[in-house]
C-alpha cells in the first residue's frame, strides 16, 4: 500500500468517524453552531449523514473526484459559517478558547488541501482489464 493510499483510507475513516460522532455526541457540535442557524439538532444529524455518505462515495472510483469536491464545499461552509466567525468572536471577547479556535482553523485548512489532493489525482481501486478485440 502506498503512502497516498494509506492517507486516503485514513481520510475516509476520519470522515466516517466524524459523521458517527454527530449522532453519538451531538452536543459537541451543537455548541459550535452559530446562533443564527435554525434547527441545530437537525443540521447536526444532516451533517453527520453527509460526512458518512461523502466518505463512502470516496471509495467509488467513479465518484471519488465528485465526493472530494463536495467535501471541499462542505469544509468551506464550515469555515465561513462556523470557524472564522467563532475565531473572530473569541478574539474580540478575549475568550480562553481563542487559541483552540485558531488551531481548528488551521486544521480546517489542512483538511481542505487533503481533500483537494484527491481531486487532482484520484486513488484507483479497480484495475480495468483491456479487452482485446478479436477479428474473425
Amino acid at each position: 500500500m502506498t503512502i497516498r493510499k494509506f492517507f486516503f483510507y485514513l481520510m475516509v475513516g476520519l470522515y466516517i468517524l466524524s459523521g458517527l460522532t454527530h449522532f453519538i455526541k451531538p452536543d459537541f457540535y451543537l455548541e459550535l453552531m452559530p446562533s443564527f442557524l435554525p434547527q441545530k439538532m437537525l443540521l447536526t444529524y444532516v451533517t453527520g449523514v453527509l460526512e458518512i455518505a461523502l466518505a463512502l462515495l470516496l471509495l467509488r472510483d467513479k465518484y471519488q473526484k465528485l465526493a472530494a469536491n463536495l467535501i471541499i464545499l462542505m469544509l468551506l461552509g464550515f469555515l465561513i459559517l462556523i470557524h472564522i466567525p467563532q475565531t473572530i468572536d473569541f478574539y474580540n471577547t478575549k475568550n480562553e478558547l481563542f487559541t483552540m479556535s485558531v488551531i481548528r482553523l488551521s486544521v480546517q485548512v489542512l483538511l481542505l488541501f487533503w481533500a483537494w489532493s484527491y481531486t487532482r489525482k484520484p486513488v484507483t481501486f479497480m484495475k480495468h482489464k483491456k479487452h482485446s478485440s478479436i477479428t474473425h
